[in-house]
C-alpha cells in the first residue's frame, strides 16, 4: 500500500480563493476586514510565521497590524497593548504569538483578549463554546486538521483516532471536534504507556509531538490502511520533518500529511477564516465559514 498524500497547500489555496470572495463581500457592505498580530521577543521561527500570516492577509484581503513589543516586557504593559487593540474597533481580530518568554503566563495574556476577537480559539469563553460544539472561533490547527479529513472524504464517524498530544492549541480541541463528528477518541502525551499498543489500532492517528529524534511515529505504530495526520514541526540538520518516519509510513497508511505542506498551510487559511468570521459576527452580519467543524 502506498499513502494518498493530503496536499494542505492546495486544499488551502481553494480555500483562500474563497475567502477573497468573502472579503470583497465585506468591503461592499463598508467594512475591510482587519487583523492585529502581537510578538513578544525576537524568536526567529515565530517571526517567519508570522510573515507568512501578514502576507496571506494580505492575498485575501484582509488589513493587518505588526505589534512587537520586546522580550522583556512585562504583562502589564503586554496586557496594556491587548486592551488598546481589544477597545479599537478597526481591528477584528487580535492574534498572540505564541510561545511567549517564559516569564509571562500565556494563559493569562491570552484571557486578556476579548472572545470575539480572538481569532486563535484560545480563550476560556471561546475553549468553552468548544466543548459544547458551539463555537465559531476554533483553534487554527484544529480547524485545518478538520478539513483535510473532509476534503479527503476520511470517515469520522464511528472510527477510532488517536491524538498524541494533549495541548490547548492541538490535543484538546481536536478531541472535541472529533467527538462531535462521532469519532471514539483517545488522547495520548509523554506519560502514556503502550502508547504503540494504542496507535496500533486507531483508524486515524494525529501527532503533534515535535520532539524528534526523542520521538518518531514509526511505522510499526500504525495499522494498515490507517490515516496519519502530522501537525509537528521539526528542524534537524537543517531539514524540516514531522513526527512521522514519513517514507515508512506511508507505505502502511491509507492517507497521510507531508511536512511541511500539510497542516501547516491550513493553519495558516483558517486564521484567516476565523479572522472574517471574526469580522462579520462584530458587525451582525452573517458568513457562513468556508470549513465547517
Amino acid at each position: 500500500m502506498t499513502a494518498t498524500i493530503m496536499d494542505g497547500k492546495a486544499l488551502a489555496a481553494e480555500i483562500e480563493a474563497k475567502l477573497v470572495e468573502d472579503a470583497s463581500r465585506l468591503k461592499e457592505l463598508g467594512h475591510e476586514p482587519s487583523l492585529a498580530t502581537i510578538l513578544v521577543g525576537d524568536d526567529q521561527p515565530s517571526r517567519v510565521y508570522l510573515a507568512s500570516k501578514h502576507k496571506a492577509a494580505k492575498r485575501v484581503g484582509i488589513s493587518s497590524t505588526s505589534h512587537v513589543l520586546p522580550a522583556d516586557s512585562t504583562e502589564e504593559e503586554l496586557a496594556s497593548l491587548i486592551e488598546q487593540l481589544n477597545r479599537d474597533e478597526s481591528v477584528d481580530g487580535i492574534l498572540l504569538q505564541l510561545p511567549l518568554p517564559s516569564h509571562l503566563n500565556e494563559r493569562r495574556m491570552v484571557g486578556v483578549i476579548t472572545p470575539d476577537k480572538d481569532v486563535d480559539g484560545l480563550t476560556s469563553t471561546n475553549t468553552g463554546r468548544l466543548f459544547y460544539g458551539e463555537s465559531d472561533l476554533i483553534p487554527c490547527t484544529p480547524r485545518g486538521v478538520m478539513a483535510l479529513l473532509h476534503h479527503y472524504g476520511i470517515r469520522t464517524a464511528s472510527a477510532t483516532a488517536v491524538i498524541i498530544n494533549r495541548s490547548t492549541m492541538v490535543g484538546k480541541p481536536l478531541y472535541h471536534l472529533l467527538l462531535n463528528q462521532d469519532a471514539t477518541v483517545t488522547m495520548c502525551h509523554s506519560r502514556s504507556s503502550e502508547l504503540d499498543t494504542v496507535t496500533s489500532r486507531a483508524d486515524i492517528v494525529i501527532t503533534a509531538v515535535g520532539r524528534r529524534p526523542t520521538f518518531v511515529l514509526t511505522a510499526d505504530m500504525v495499522k494498515d490502511g490507517a490515516v496519519v495526520i502530522d501537525v509537528a514541526i521539526n528542524r534537524i540538520a537543517g531539514k524540516i520533518l514531522g513526527d512521522a518516519d514519513f517514507d515508512q509510513v506511508a507505505r502502511k497508511a491509507s492517507f497521510i500529511t507531508p511536512v511541511p505542506g500539510g497542516v501547516g498551510p491550513m493553519t495558516v487559511v483558517m486564521l484567516m477564516q476565523n479572522t472574517l468570521i471574526a469580522a462579520s459576527m462584530q458587525r451582525g452580519l452573517t458568513l457562513s465559514p468556508v470549513v465547517q467543524c
